[in-house]
């Protein structure tokens, strides 16, 4: 019998005295063998190990049992029946046909070898060529015929199973071609998990994630024991084309063909889909670039217009001088040729023109029959309200506390949703349908922790290799924070409305066990959530060996792969723990840590600790619970920041501090708004009283008249507020603190007008105190009415606003103004009756019971600003060179503030409703800092959508067989572009994960086979014994698809089932609130139960038996996506804009399918979209409001002065000019341009007319012989009025605003009416003046005419006294010629007995001030 090497080594070893050549002889032969051997271990046809035998001895605490095969150098087995049928299913691509399969695998490994691949297609099967490429990789190592020459065993060791002891494989090597491994790698790269929009091969690399994961990195972590589910280590070995060094002899590195993404299988499986696979993706061109700035000439195109504005406004008005210029002096040189032949032989002039009735112009007429009329009836009305002023006072007192009685039941509404969104609004009906059918968004409340300072240190890691770690990565940090979150957490109080003591757990968002929530199952998202809020794991460590080199490991190697694979049930580390949080879902790194750069994680600044309550509506007794534990934590939160021991510098916030905050700036600045107040009164006090003597100070003070007149504002607004309180209109802080405000602007200037007309005139001889109060009322009360009017008439047009805020504000400022001139019409002039009453008694204002001796002036009292202005400011204004130079100043600013106005920043961030020094500032900066994602959107689709129709899945999902333009898709290529779509994450699908929970290839969803349950749905976690039925049988195609009455069926076992290991891919927690639906497919259902397999919340209406008859699925649904960090309101509008533009086309492209309703519609949803919409309407909106009501100041105008056009439209066009000039000052003091500005644009439109109107008809109606003439004695008699009345109010209580704490007040309130009263006060006392000297309307020819006869009458009396007296000459010349004169005397005297003529009197008038 021939001898084996083996036999010849033996035989050798028997002779001890052989030779030195016998000696080398062995070692050859030796050599020989080795070779021989190693040869044998790799060879075609054979199989390197075969069969189960046990668990691996090595391995501990592993997510599933550990099965390893035996040590079996053998032949492959061919295989038939059973054996070959259940190859064909788990690997088919090993299939070479029946009689020609041979396989080293028994069919208990397949069996395994199946569980385990089910495992990782769950996350997989959506790619279904990387499934295919990931399960031949591991058919490869398992079953393929030729195993010996791809694997390699290194470690072995005995095992005791079923009684018999055998050598199993703990170990091996496996050799690939690059090609391959390459291939399959490249196949799964782009695969994603819908539920989280992630990759799902950031779960497959371990603590590289899915940025840094290569093919190697990614093999390992599948090699790896300790990520739980590999029974044995395999040590990847991925050897390049013509690479030997390192491989065995006999060894062939697997070169298999790995499909591409973009591939069908040779199963029927279908090409990747564009979300999974780059390669499927249509060629698209890249995004529209958003449009850029408009230009003209290479430059900023406003700034081109603007200058060309201001040139076209400069010529036109050089151009108009010229002609001026040219028609005067063609005048002038009429007139004196008239002149020379218009003097009689005594050379008097006799050249004068005398008006002719038949030339008055009919608006002449109107105009001078409109100023009798309102001044007769006001005269009357005044004159009455005089002579009783005592009733008067009782009636306004009445009909005041009438209205006032209303505040009984005021509303304050202090919602930011209700004050600035309105109900029927786009935002706020999409809002009211995503909170009514999902529910609102989790209250959070939110703490960001640094350290600052602290060093930090470098880790060398067995694992992971040199780490950085920040000073606020420490342990010690580490453990505070748990303890501080424990503390929190554990909070505990009485509950009034529960009649209970309650905790976190009573209010707690629990998406995995909603209806019997413990406290464990409460969201609470932070770094110690990787330890599962447990000490005990973050001070585990062990040591660990790997690669021959054995260090310790601890909690930093698990925070490290933790932060890489939140998505992780187990690390890879020998600590064996898990990533997941206590309450069952994964900790995203975004959401426990911020201000880290890229990846590094462990580098981060921020610890970022986030406890998500339930938002409960504000009627709900829940809604008071949560509250009071949101104040509790606040407590806490701040306890803990005032504790010196403390090393962490935190900003925090509660879901109430918004509210608070704003509440407590409010009361705090309450004493600001009365100091202003109380230094308007000073003023109006002193201002109004006439300082004629010392000794009459006393008496010739307002301080009652002052104080009368606050009171009136007082009520007027009290009686606005009362009045809409008793029709259930709200009101807000915003109206508390304008109104006034406002009123007070308008009130004070007719005050003044008032007062300081009735202190210049003089009392007619025999005149009553009653009746020169009427007759100073009507000359005055005309253009009160026309400012009153204007303003009210403005502010109800501005009512038609759609916003809240801005709509009830207009109202209340409407009925304010109203009720302030009609209690100025009445109290006030009883008021100034009793007080003219006591200051003709000379009694002293306060002491009425102490009269003093020396009397008052009979003089007219002008004050000290009137002569100023008549004798300095005026002239000085109107000079012929400072005209010019004002026009050109003027037309320079409104064409530069035209330009700013263009340029104004739209928005309103948040912060700016925080007073300063509130811990919330701190809060938004550290948010805008260190948060790396932004705000969830939602894209919510209304009903008429049907998605139980293969077309309608197909139109909606992102995986194998979806339309290339799906909804989800479209997402996904907005995602793509980030700065321009504002979407930082795509967006999840349930729709995709439940195909894929339906897939036979998984364990998810399988059927009883027997028992009670038979035929029912059997959760992952039972044994597949119990539940050998599928759901749904594997497509043919490759694309699968549940019918109509399966999806019906399994969707409620979907979204009820837990995700866990077995089955990640459950639906509860991250869809189960995603799907409402009733049977008919209108109604969504609200009502929630359990399913008999675990907790469920869907609406009890659809959970059914199988044999039900089933409706199509319309329901409303909601795909989640996330936006990219958003800092300022021009962000979020920007987002909110492009996230409509990308579901209009979303909703365009769904409509196409078959059975869609028309009215169906997709929408996204953000909690922050109410707040921000009207900013994509704000300046239309602005511009209409802003236009009605600079509407009715030109009407009310032109008719309030007889149709006097001209008249009207300088009022406008001045007002016109103030509104632009505001809007150009604020953007060079930096006010945007939002709700709260818009508010305060139309108050200075009403604030405006105060500045102009009076001025305007002061002019119109003067009958100086010229323009400049009469634009100085309007200046000077209503411009002194003006000034004292509304700038000099206004400015002292607006100055006192500029120390409150509430920055909306300071920018809102001080600042942005600080420039609305200086620019007002400017253009109505230096612009307006001008611009009536240039292009004011002329003398009214109908007063001309008026006053021409009343001098023609006084001279035909005079012409009568003289023939009189010439008669009595004749008769007793001598007996009367030393009588004569005091006879002419007496006759003057007769004639004037009842009054100067008009002519003598408009020569004697020391003001001549026509209203």
């Amino acid at each position: 019998m021939a001898t084996t090497p083996t036999d010849q080594l033996i035989k050798m070893r028997g002779h001890s005295n052989t030779s030195c050549h016998c000696s080398c002889m062995v070692m050859q032969i030796l050599f020989h063998t080795v070779q021989v051997l190693s040869q044998a271990e790799h060879r075609a046809g054979y199989c390197a190990f075969y069969e189960e035998c046990g668990r691996n001895p090595s391995l501990e605490g592993a997510l599933i049992p550990p099965i390893v095969p035996c040590r079996n150098y053998s032949r492959a087995r061919e295989l038939t029946g059973e054996h070959y049928r259940k190859l064909k299913e788990v690997c088919p691509m090993l299939d070479k046909g029946l009689g020609s399969t041979f396989a080293c695998c028994s069919i208990k490994q397949l069996t395994s070898l199946e569980m385990s691949l089910t495992l990782s297609k769950a996350l997989l099967v959506r790619c279904p060529s990387c499934a295919e490429n990931f399960a031949h990789l591991h058919c490869i190592n398992t079953c393929s015929p030729n195993q010996s020459q791809t694997v390699k065993v290194t470690k072995v060791m005995n095992v005791t199973h079923l009684g018999k002891t055998r050598e199993v494989v703990v170990e091996y090597q496996a050799y690939l071609a690059t090609s391959f491994a390459d291939g399959a790698f490249q196949s799964c790269q782009n695969v994603r998990i819908p539920a989280t929009g992630g990759f799902a091969i950031a779960t497959m690399c371990g603590r590289y994630g899915a940025k840094l994961c290569t093919p190697q990195r990614w093999y390992d972590f599948q090699g790896d024991t300790s990520n739980g589910l590999a029974p044995l280590d395999i040590d990847f070995r991925l050897i390049k084309p013509g690479e030997v060094e390192g491989v065995p002899e006999g060894v062939i590195p697997y070169k298999g063909r790995a499909l591409k993404c973009n591939e069908t299988t040779p199963s029927g499986g279908q090409v990747c889909s564009c979300q999974d696979c780059k390669e499927s993706c249509p060629v698209l061109p890249p995004p529209p670039l958003p449009p850029g700035p408009f230009r003209l000439l290479g430059t900023d195109g406003f700034l081109v217009i603007s200058i060309i504005l201001f040139c076209l406004l400069i010529f036109s008005f050089l151009f108009f001088l010229l002609v001026s210029c040219l028609v005067k002096s063609q005048k002038k040189q009429d007139q004196e040729k008239k002149k020379k032949k218009g003097k009689d032989q005594n050379c008097n002039d006799v050249s004068q023109r005398v008006i002719h009735p038949a030339e008055v112009s009919c608006a002449d007429r109107n105009s001078m029959a409109a100023q009798a009329f309102l001044s007769s009836v006001f005269q009357k009305w005044g004159t009455f309200m005089a002579t009783y002023p005592l009733m008067v006072l009782l009636v306004s007192a009445v009909v005041v506390l009438g209205f006032g009685t209303g505040l009984m039941f005021i509303e304050l509404t202090t919602d930011p949703v209700e004050l600035w969104s309105a109900p029927n609004s786009r935002a706020r009906q999409e809002k009211d349908f995503h909170d009514k059918h999902f529910g609102p968004f989790f209250r959070t409340n939110q703490l960001i922790l640094t350290a600052p300072g602290r060093k930090g240190h470098i880790y060398d890691s067995l694992l992971f290799g040199t780490q950085n770690f920040s000073g606020l990565v420490s342990k010690d940090l580490v453990i505070e924070m748990l303890l501080l979150q424990k503390k929190i957490q554990n909070i505990e109080f009485w509950s009034e409305d529960l009649n209970r003591t309650a905790s976190l757990k009573d209010v707690c968002f629990a998406p995995l066990n909603p209806n019997n929530s413990a406290l464990t199952d409460c969201a609470v998202n932070s770094l110690p959530q990787y330890f599962q809020n447990s000490l005990d794991n973050i001070n585990a460590k062990v040591n660990m060996t790997e690669l021959g080199v054995t260090k310790e490991v601890d909690w930093r190697d698990h925070l490290i792969y933790c932060l890489n694979s939140p998505l992780s049930f187990k690390d890879i580390t020998d600590l064996g723990l898990s990533c997941m949080a206590d309450y069952g879902a994964p900790v995203f790194p975004f959401l426990a840590v911020g201000g880290y750069r890229g990846d590094e994680y462990t580098n981060a600044e921020a610890f970022i600790l986030t406890f998500s309550l339930n938002n409960y509506p504000r009627t709900n007794v829940k809604y008071n619970v949560a509250l009071q534990w949101e104040k509790e934590f606040l407590k806490i939160v701040q306890d803990y920041q005032s504790n010196p021991t403390t090393n962490f510098t935190f900003a925090y916030m509660a879901e109430r501090s918004l509210e608070d905050e704003i509440n407590r700036t409010t009361a705090e600045d309450i004493p600001i708004f009365m100091i202003s107040y109380a230094v308007i009164f000073v003023y109006i006090a002193v201002a109004l009283g006439e300082y004629s003597s010392w000794r009459r100070i006393l008496v010739d003070s307002k301080f009652l008249v002052g104080l009368g007149g606050i009171l009136v504002v007082a009520c007027s607004v009290l009686a606005s507020m009362g009045f809409y309180s008793w029709i259930g209109i709200p009101s807000s802080l915003v109206i508390l603190q304008v109104v006034p405000f406002l009123v007070l602007a308008v009130g004070a200037d007719n005050i003044f007008i008032f007062v300081l007309e009735y202190q210049r005139d003089v009392r007619k001889p025999g005149e009553e105190r009653e009746q020169q109060i009427g007759r100073v009322l009507g000359n005055v009360a005309p253009s009160m009415l026309l400012c009153s009017l204007s303003e009210s008439v403005c502010f109800f047009l501005g009512a038609l606003s759609t916003m809240p805020a801005v709509k009830t504000f207009a109202l209340y400022a409407a009925l304010a103004v109203l009720m302030d001139f009609v209690l100025q019409m009445t109290a006030f002039v009883a008021l100034l009756s009793l007080d003219a009453r006591r200051q003709d008694n000379n009694r002293c204002e306060l002491l009425c019971c102490v009269t003093v001796a020396t009397q008052k002036s009979n003089q007219p009292n002008e004050g000290f600003l009137l002569p100023l202005m008549r004798k300095y400011y005026a002239p000085v204004l109107l000079n012929r060179y400072m005209r010019f130079i004002v026009m050109l100043v003027f037309l320079f600013m409104f064409s530069a503030s035209l330009y700013l106005m263009f340029n104004v920043t739209v928005g309103l961030d948040q912060e700016l409703a925080m007073p300063k020094g509130s811990y919330m500032l701190d809060y938004f900066q550290y948010l805008y800092k260190y948060l790396e994602v932004g705000v969830p959107v939602y894209f919510v689709t209304k009903r008429g959508f049907n998605f139980t129709t293969e077309e309608g899945m197909n139109a909606v999902c992102s995986s194998v067989g979806c339309d290339q333009f799906s909804m989800i898709q479209k997402i996904q290529y907005a995602a793509n572009h980030p700065e321009q779509s504002y979407i930082g994450i795509s967006a999840n699908s349930w729709v995709d994960d439940f195909i894929d929970w339906l897939n036979p290839g998984s364990r998810c969803c399988r059927l009883y086979s027997f028992g009670p349950n038979a035929g029912n749905f059997c959760p992952a976690d039972k044994s597949s014994f119990l539940c050998g039925r599928k759901c749904m049988a594997k497509p043919s195609n490759g694309v699968l698809r549940p019918t109509e009455e399966q999806f019906n069926r399994f969707l409620p076992n979907f979204l009820g089932n837990r995700p866990d290991l077995q089955c990640p891919k459950g639906g509860l927690g991250a869809y189960d609130t995603a799907v409402v639906k009733d049977d008919s497919g209108e109604i969504i259902g609200e009502t929630f139960q359990k399913s008999d397999s675990s907790p469920q919340r869907f609406p009890k209406e659809i959970h059914r038996t199988r044999d039900a008859a089933f409706l199509p699925m319309r329901a409303a649904s909601r795909f989640m996506a996330y936006h990219t960090p958003l800092t300022n309101s021009q962000e979020f509008t920007a987002a909110l804009l492009r996230a409509r533009e990308l579901a209009y086309d979303i909703t365009q492209g769904m409509l196409k399918i078959n059975g869609t309703s028309p009215d169906f519609e997709v929408f996204p949803y953000t909690v922050t979209n109410v707040f921000y919409e009207q900013y994509l309407t704000i300046v239309p909106e602005g511009l209409f409001n802003i236009s009605l009501c600079l509407l009715p100041t030109f009407v009310v105008c032109c008719l309030l002065l007889g149709l006097d056009l001209r008249s009207g439209l300088l009022n406008l066009i001045t007002i016109i000019m103030i509104t632009v000039d505001t809007v150009g000052f604020m953007t060079l003091w930096g006010i945007h341009y939002n709700a709260v500005a818009l508010i305060n644009l139309v108050t200075a439109v009403g604030i405006s007319v105060e500045f102009v109107s009076h001025m305007t008809r002061s002019f119109a109606l003067s009958i100086k012989p010229t323009h400049v003439e009469r634009a100085k004695e309007a200046t000077a008699n209503m411009g002194s009025a003006v000034f004292a009345g509304v700038a000099m109010t206004n400015l002292p209580g607006i100055l006192v605003l500029a120390f409150a704490k509430a920055q909306l007040i300071q920018i809102f309130f001080f600042r942005l009416n600080l420039v609305i009263t200086l620019l007002g006060m400017a253009h109505g006392l230096i612009f307006l003046p001008v611009v009536l000297s240039y292009f004011g309307p002329g003398v009214n020819k109908a007063m001309l005419v008026q006053m021409q006869q009343a001098e023609a009458k006084t001279r035909q009396e005079l012409e009568l006294t003289n023939n009189m007296r010439q008669f009595y000459d004749n008769m007793s010349y001598e007996d009367d010629e030393a009588k004569e004169e005091p006879h002419a005397n007496a006759t003057k005297a007769t004639v004037y007995a009842e009054g100067p003529p008009p002519s003598v009197k408009h020569k004697q008038e020391v003001k001549i001030d026509h209203f």
